[in-house]
């Protein structure tokens, strides 16, 4: 779970359209990839066809897309194609860029001074599928307050926050990651999380998730859902037809609630 960093009506609908992404204004991305880029993470591989920058004509080109905001506030569209070479920050080690990229460990937590001369903590993931390194603050990532309706403890929201697995005791195990697109992987192929925001509550709905790092998943069991999966997912059909009934009740002008423009799945 990230923090929702941008918002769908900044997002560079020119930019999309001159990548068949967009037309007349809709975009034709999928969900998922959307509240991918809104959240600041990275969409799946998407392929694009007939491309043509600055008078080149690309056939078809695969690659991911993320956001960024220039220095002068504005929001372009990132692409992050299938890379040769790889190249490693500076602040990793020989070694930690080696495990990395190998696949030996699933991140790496540094320290490091960013532009403006301040610390801050990264997550460092890398992304086979694009061969590039992902970096995410960890400020950005949020912590679920239960999963499947039970309570995380503090401990197990800090190794969430640090990419490490946390396992619930209805078997479910999760660990954050940058580098899919939902955000997060797990032995389950469906979990529900919900956080508390402002005296209320947000229930976001997972499907189809990865498997966690470097771990085989038995398929079978990864469909198995759980007493307590199934008792949240009667509270999250029950908070969703509430969200639903408000949002027909309010005015076509009104504004998406906050806990709506700062989160979803």
């Amino acid at each position: 779970m990230n923090k929702r960093i941008f918002e769908e009506q900044d997002l560079p609908m020119e930019e999309l359209e001159s990548i068949g992404l967009a037309k007349w204004g809709k975009l034709l991305l999928d969900d998922d990839d959307l509240q991918a880029l809104l959240q600041g993470r990275r969409t799946d591989m998407l392929r694009l066809e007939n491309l043509r920058f600055e008078g080149l004509h690309i056939a078809q080109l695969d690659t991911k897309l993320s956001l960024h905001q220039n220095e002068e506030g504005k929001i372009e569209l990132l692409l992050h194609p299938i890379y040769r070479d790889i190249e490693a920050p500076n602040y990793l080690t020989k070694d930690e860029a080696e495990k990395l990229e190998r696949g030996e460990v699933a991140n790496v937590e540094k320290f490091i001074t960013d532009e403006e001369g301040k610390s801050k903590q990264v997550l460092i993931e890398f992304d086979k599928e694009t061969n590039e390194y992902v970096i995410t603050d960890t400020e950005q990532i949020i912590a679920p307050d239960a999963v499947n309706g039970i309570k995380l403890t503090a401990e197990q929201k800090k190794k969430y926050r640090k990419g490490q697995e946390v396992e619930m005791p209805d078997g479910t195990a999760f660990q954050y990651t940058a580098v899919k697109k939902e955000g997060m992987r797990s032995n389950k192929l469906h979990l529900i999380a919900s956080l508390i925001m402002d005296g209320g509550i947000s229930f976001m709905l997972y499907k189809l998730l990865h498997g966690l790092f470097a771990k085989k998943r038995d398929e079978k069991q990864a469909t198995q859902l759980s007493p307590q999966y199934r008792e949240a997912f009667k509270e999250f059909q029950k908070w969703q037809k509430e969200r639903q009934a408000q949002t027909e009740q309010a005015p076509e002008t009104e504004l998406q609630s906050d806990e709506e423009q700062s989160l979803s799945r």
